[in-house]
């Protein structure tokens, strides 16, 4: 199944350093601390009918991000807020892609960076269905990387230089015909996607890995809130690989893929059914201005 769309903006006004500027006018100096060290952080974000989903949890994330690499960002929650709504209506966007990213510039090049001023900016683009036809399912292969323990990396923060090994990934699997990349963590358990989290269905019960070692998922945390209100039992726990074939059902949850079911993973088969369906439709719903139960 192919994606439906590109990740770009080559036209119309973006946000960087407190003002508004055409994104072809944008510029970063070459020795910028984030290109060479990876002292970045971002967010992924939609906005449905002109209105950014959970918009003040990601710019608190964002925050957060930036203080486990050890540097602040350089504006308020409020006044990231207010940037990113006045960006969205500068656009006139209703169905859109929200980049927010910090990170430290070219002040001081070398490991050490706590000189280093921090620069942040907020780029937007049309973004309609990540996947055509989502209740076909969508198909994964396993990767060769896995995914850091917590004390050789900050798992917490939504930093660039993690997704080093989920760009890997996520290219060798398109190159065997996948769609993506399901990852496991350090011990060999299954952790999540190149950039989803991962559930599984069992005798109408959700099984979803533990995230001590992954990025706290905005959408996963949403799936949780929408199987509660669904009174369906859900398991956090560490799931082996050679349990994937104990699995009804399967699907992927983040921002860009928002809910996907899977038929496949190497091999193993999967029937998107009833209760993929239905957080399907009740994801669809929550971002369009539903409410749970």
């Amino acid at each position: 199944m192919a994606q439906t769309l590109l990740f770009r903006q080559t036209s119309g006004k973006l946000w960087m350093d407190g003002a508004f500027i055409e994104s072809d006018k944008a510029q970063i100096s070459i020795q910028t601390h984030g290109l060479h060290y990876g002292s970045c952080v971002f967010e992924g974000e939609r906005a449905y009918g002109g209105k950014i989903f959970k918009s003040r949890t990601h710019t608190e994330r964002l925050k957060n991000s930036c203080k486990l690499l050890g540097f602040d960002l350089p504006y308020s929650v409020d006044e990231f807020e207010r940037a990113k709504r006045e960006l969205q209506e500068m656009s006139g966007i209703e169905q859109a892609y929200v980049r927010p990213v910090a990170w430290r510039g070219a002040t001081q090049l070398g490991v050490s960076a706590k000189s280093n001023t921090v620069h942040a900016a907020i780029a937007i683009w049309q973004m309609n269905t990540y996947f055509a036809d989502k209740m076909a399912g969508i198909r994964l292969t396993i990767s060769d990387w896995r995914r850091p323990p917590p004390v050789c990396a900050p798992v917490k923060a939504k930093a660039a230089g993690l997704y080093m090994i989920c760009t890997l990934s996520k290219d060798a699997a398109a190159e065997a015909g996948y769609n993506d990349a399901l990852m496991l963590d350090y011990e060999g358990r299954i952790a999540e996607c190149t950039g989803a989290h991962i559930f599984f269905v069992r005798d109408g019960e959700l099984h979803t890995p533990s995230a001590e070692c992954m990025l706290d998922g905005i959408t996963r945390a949403t799936v949780l809130e929408i199987a509660a209100a669904r009174g369906l039992a859900v398991h956090e726990r560490h799931i082996m690989p050679d349990e994937l074939s104990s699995f009804s059902e399967c699907f992927i949850v983040g921002s860009a893929v928002e809910i996907t079911p899977v038929n496949e993973i190497k091999g193993v088969a999967y029937t998107p059914g009833e209760l993929s369906r239905q957080m399907v439709e009740d994801y669809d719903a929550l971002i369009h201005g539903g409410q749970l139960g």
